[in-house]
């Protein structure tokens, strides 16, 4: 089998996704595939998806590519304005340029899924690709394996790959939650068992740790990788447009 990264949630921020292409390109993948949120909330929004559409053999819309195209709604008023802004900068004008308006199109027609072999890809839950599958959502007082779960595991044949939450970790088909340091980034794959693997993001990490993250699979092991890069740089950015909160740009200090 190849050897793919997936990526998720780079969220406009240029300077992460540089390092995290940085990183895979060192350790010979094959292919990358991205599931969703490449835009939103961040300053970079064009050149994120131009790189994306260069770079990824495979692309998956997110909640904020479906936000930017269809509306924002059921969203925090920070990410309804962070998409508003990314819709009026990324939609094309009557005199706009070929690349523009071929990168809208592009934006348009994302698919919500991607299968491949027994991998399933997707934004969100199995069952809903912007809907969120947490932790929490493992947990059952009566020690039963919740049905947010059990549906889930029904849509996966053996290993599906997620983002959406922000926070890296697997799940198994008996609603267990691992974070990557339960098992020190590396997760041996069994071929006999179902798990749910979250890649956590690119651009706006939330599990207190403010290093991009993504995995890489190549049919034996998911590995968890954490990049470094000059958050200042993004935060900066941030912080001149008045359309995005300084919220956004404070959160990636604390990974939060």
């Amino acid at each position: 089998m190849k050897k793919i990264a997936v990526i998720s949630d780079i969220h406009s921020n240029l300077c992460a996704f540089d390092a995290v292409l940085e990183d895979i390109h060192r350790r010979n993948v094959d292919a990358i595939y991205c599931l969703g949120d490449v835009i939103g909330y961040g300053p970079q929004p064009i050149e994120c998806f131009n790189k994306a559409m260069k770079y990824c053999e495979v692309i998956i819309k997110g909640n904020h590519e479906e936000g930017v195209i269809d509306g924002p709604f059921g969203v925090t008023t920070i990410a309804r304005e962070a998409m508003l802004w990314t819709k009026k900068i990324m939609r094309p004008s009557f005199c706009s340029s070929l690349r523009k308006r071929r990168a809208w199109e592009y934006l348009q027609n994302l698919p919500i899924s991607h299968t491949e072999d027994k991998l399933l890809f997707i934004h969100g839950c199995p069952q809903d690709p912007m809907e969120y599958l947490m932790e929490r959502d493992t947990e059952d007082i009566f020690g039963e394996i919740p049905q947010k779960i059990r549906e889930a595991f029904e849509l996966v044949e053996q290993i599906c790959f997620i983002g959406h939450t922000h926070f890296p970790g697997i799940i198994t088909e008996g609603s267990e939650w691992f974070s990557i340091q339960n098992f020190d980034y590396e997760w041996e794959v069994d071929p006999h068992q179902k798990i749910v693997c979250n890649v956590g993001s690119v651009g706006q990490p939330r599990d207190r740790d403010c290093r991009a993250c993504y995995a890489t699979y190549d049919g034996k092991k998911i590995a968890y990788h954490r990049i470094p890069y000059d958050i200042k740089v993004t935060q900066q950015k941030i912080e001149v447009l008045p359309a995005l909160n300084n919220y956004l740009a404070e959160r990636l200090e604390y990974g939060k």
